[in-house]
């Protein structure tokens, strides 16, 4: 037949009681972007975006867009800085390419064919 012991029990007889370890304190959850952050990283984004499409189609309109949206977010400080300067270095990318089919062409509008 098992009995309990009773606490004062095990003190009496010099039983140790391991003590429970304490929790450790958990780490502080990083701070929720301030909404200026956030939106600067969406300029980010759309900016990489506009650069990237900007290369095969309306580059006259989506360079400059691209070069703007990423100017801002790196002056408004995007956690996604290289994000930007992808997207800047982009849309002079499809101002360069405008110009080199303005010049074999010599028109503002390019075909396939």
């Amino acid at each position: 037949m098992i009995m309990n012991v009773p606490d004062t029990a095990l003190r009496s007889t010099g039983a140790a009681r391991t003590p429970s370890p304490s929790p450790s304190p958990s780490p502080a959850p990083a701070p929720a972007p301030t909404p200026a952050v956030r939106q600067a990283d969406g300029m980010a984004v759309a900016s990489f975006v506009f650069g990237l499409i900007g290369l095969l189609a309306m580059n006259l309109l989506l360079g400059p867009a691209s070069i703007v949206l990423a100017a801002l977010a790196l002056h408004r400080g995007t956690s996604r800085p290289g994000r930007a300067r992808l997207g800047l270095a982009l849309g002079i990318a499809d101002l360069a390419v405008l110009a080199w089919l303005v010049s074999a062409d010599q028109t503002w509008s390019w075909s396939t064919g």
